[in-house]
């Protein structure tokens, strides 16, 4: 019988650890100073994240949802987000059991005015924690908002809080 992880996977996180992106790479004339995530006091701070190709390069989709981009496509952006925070999370962390709890996420569509459905969007990528992590560790606090502009044109940007153990 195979080890429970305290994901609550036997086998889905660590079959997903093959599928994590590589480290998102930088724009060439990005010299900003930070860092995708920031270990402090218990806590991992995460950075915006987009969904990456496997090479570490944003994948997309680009554009205003939902005139350019669909409500489905940016809900599969949003899962493909949350692989690209948990790959750098396993960078940061070493060990993504070390995630103790999922606190807080604030996504961000690239909304075209009046669009409502933004936390629908953003659905796609609490799903996908919560079914890795179970509800006890990745039911999460969450700010799901359109906003006029996003890097690079991105549909979707995802940050998050997580409390992780020593």
């Amino acid at each position: 019988m195979a080890r429970r992880n305290r994901c609550g996977s036997s086998s889905g996180l660590k079959s997903l650890v093959w599928s994590f992106p590589d480290r998102l790479r930088p724009l060439l004339d990005s010299r900003s100073q930070f860092s995708w995530v920031r270990v402090w006091d218990g806590k991992a701070y995460v950075s915006g994240h987009s969904a990456q190709a496997p090479d570490g390069s944003f994948s997309g989709p680009f554009g205003k949802v939902p005139i350019e981009v669909s409500l489905e496509a940016a809900q599969q952006a949003a899962g493909r987000t949350a692989l690209s925070i948990l790959g750098s999370l396993k960078r940061a962390l070493g060990d993504l059991d070390r995630v103790t709890a999922w606190l807080m996420v604030y996504g961000m569509v690239n909304a075209d005015p009046g669009y409502s459905q933004t936390t629908h969007a953003i659905n796609g990528f609490s799903d996908l924690i919560v079914d890795l992590y179970g509800p006890e560790v990745g039911v999460h606090a969450r700010v799901a908002v359109g906003m006029a502009a996003l890097p690079l044109d991105n549909a979707v940007v995802i940050a998050a809080e997580v409390a992780v153990a020593d």
